[in-house]
């Protein structure tokens, strides 16, 4: 592998990731400086530079070495894994993260006027798709044998024009597939954003600051779903608030000067956290609370 003293991230030039994975980078205090082509962006606040380039072409950028990292879907980066590993018999690339943004599925759709009893039905059928080797692994898995007619795009026409009887493709609300006389028939992957890398490890400046960067996407992802709660309380109300609170919370308890009856108190909260949960916190004592965001958390 190069020397190089600077991080180089592919990241989706357009699309649906694109402007999560540079906010998610923008949320960890890295800001960049994009140049007139709009092709790359230096780091300025840390030696962590972007190249914006087509989705598709990130797992290879990774294992040629051209990029260290990369945000992708876990659809893409999983067929060039397993095309890799076909070809030489392993393959250089891994998953470091899962982002949790960009969920989607692959999935096998049928006719809507069919009836599928199964893994079984597919066999002997031409089934269309642009991830052939995902496709293969599940037929395999299932013991079935079946025609794969690998396309590029427009997928989900496939049937219409006589090329595929049915398709495995991206899921995400379904509406294509509807709009096609398509229904979802079975998943064969979960997919979502992912932070891509190569198997080889970095000898040099480069690994300190990938060390930095998956240290703060760890903060940033772990307070997602958290809130902070403040609130007050009398004394005698403590434990009839405190056995409110979700569980496996963790409460801070403070007195409040001037006033020997009153307590203030706050605690993380993760997960959903809604009125009604507020609500039973009111009722069993609590006055003021407010709910407050968290933007990043160091444990």
């Amino acid at each position: 592998m190069k020397t190089r003293d600077r991080l180089r991230i592919a990241v989706q030039k357009s699309g649906r990731l694109s402007d999560a994975s540079q906010q998610l980078l923008a949320q960890c205090g890295l800001k960049f400086r994009q140049s007139r082509d709009k092709l790359f962006c230096f780091g300025e606040t840390h030696p962590v530079d972007l190249l914006l380039v087509r989705d598709d072409d990130i797992p290879g950028l990774i294992s040629e070495g051209v990029c260290d990292l990369g945000f992708v879907g876990r659809n893409v980066l999983e067929e060039l894994r397993l095309e890799q590993v076909a070809l030489t018999g392993s393959s250089v690339l891994q998953e470091l993260r899962a982002l949790g943004y960009g969920g989607c599925r692959l999935s096998i759709a049928t006719p809507q006027d069919e009836l599928f009893e199964g893994a079984q039905s597919l066999s002997g059928r031409r089934i269309a798709t642009s991830y052939p080797r995902l496709l293969a692994r599940y037929l395999a898995s299932e013991g079935v044998t079946a025609q794969i007619v690998v396309l590029s795009g427009s997928v989900e026409i496939a049937p219409r024009l006589g090329s595929a009887d049915v398709i495995c493709d991206l899921v995400s609300s379904g509406a294509t597939l509807v709009a096609n006389q398509l229904k979802e028939s079975v998943k064969i992957l979960d997919s979502e954003a992912v932070l891509a890398a190569s198997t080889t490890e970095f000898l040099d400046a480069r690994q300190p600051m990938l060390d930095l960067l998956l240290r703060r996407l760890d903060g940033v992802m772990a307070v997602r779903e958290t809130r902070l709660l403040l609130m007050r309380a009398k004394r005698s109300a403590l434990d009839s608030v405190r056995s409110s609170l979700p569980r496996h919370s963790t409460t801070t308890v403070m007195a409040v000067q001037g006033e020997d009856d009153q307590l203030a108190l706050q605690t993380v909260v993760s997960g959903t956290f809604g009125w009604a949960e507020l609500e039973a916190i009111q009722l069993a004592g609590a006055t003021q609370l407010l709910v407050l965001p968290v933007e990043r958390m160091l444990a």
